[in-house]
C-alpha cells in the first residue's frame, strides 16, 4: 500500500539559520550551498516546526503533523565533503511547550516513533564538523510506505 511522503525543504532563509559568518547560496528550491568555516560543532544550523505561532514569528510550520501511533522514516538528502558530518536532532514538545523526549542521529536515513503525549515536535541540522554542505531535502514517510527506489541519501560532494 502506498502511501502519503513530505519532502521538507530549505524555505525560509531569514529565521531559525544560523547565519553567522555562512554563505548561503540559493540556487533552486531543491539546492542550497551553505558554508561557514568558523561555524563550531554543535551549532543548530537549522530548524523546522510542526507548530508555528505566525503572528509571532512570520512562518508556516514545514514538518508533517504526526501521530504516536505510527513508526515513521526520516531520509536527509544533505551531501557533504568526505570526513564532514551532520547531526539531526528530533525535538517532542508537550502542549505546554515542554520538551519530553529528545532523538539526536548521526545517520543521514533513520527510523523514529513519537511519544504518544506529542503535541508538536522541531528538527533541527546541528553541525557535527561539517564546514561547507548542499542540501536537497529532507523527507519523511511512514514506516510502510514504499517509496519504489526515487529516494537517494547520504550523498557526498563533488568536487
Amino acid at each position: 500500500m502506498k502511501q502519503e511522503s513530505w519532502r521538507i525543504y530549505w524555505n525560509d532563509f531569514a529565521s531559525d539559520t544560523y547565519a553567522c559568518g555562512a554563505k548561503i547560496t540559493v540556487r533552486t528550491r531543491r539546492d542550497v550551498e551553505y558554508e561557514n568555516e568558523l561555524m563550531p560543532p554543535g551549532t543548530v544550523i537549522k530548524e523546522w516546526y510542526s507548530k508555528t505561532n505566525f503572528q509571532k514569528h512570520k512562518i508556516e510550520p514545514s514538518l508533517p503533523l504526526i501521530d504516536g501511533e505510527g513508526s515513521y522514516h526520516l531520509a536527509a538528502e544533505i551531501a557533504c565533503e568526505e570526513g564532514q558530518h551532520f547531526l539531526l536532532r528530533l525535538l517532542f514538545y508537550d502542549r505546554f511547550e515542554n520538551i519530553i523526549e529528545e532523538q539526536t542521529h548521526w545517520e543521514s536515513a533513520f527510523s523514529f516513533r513519537c511519544p504518544m503525549q506529542t503535541y508538536s515536535y522541531r528538527l533541527q541540522l546541528i553541525n557535527g564538523g561539517m564546514t561547507r554542505f548542499l542540501f536537497h531535502s529532507i523527507v519523511i514517510w511512514e514506516e510502510d510506505c514504499e517509496l519504489g527506489g526515487r529516494l537517494r541519501v547520504g550523498r557526498k560532494a563533488k568536487r
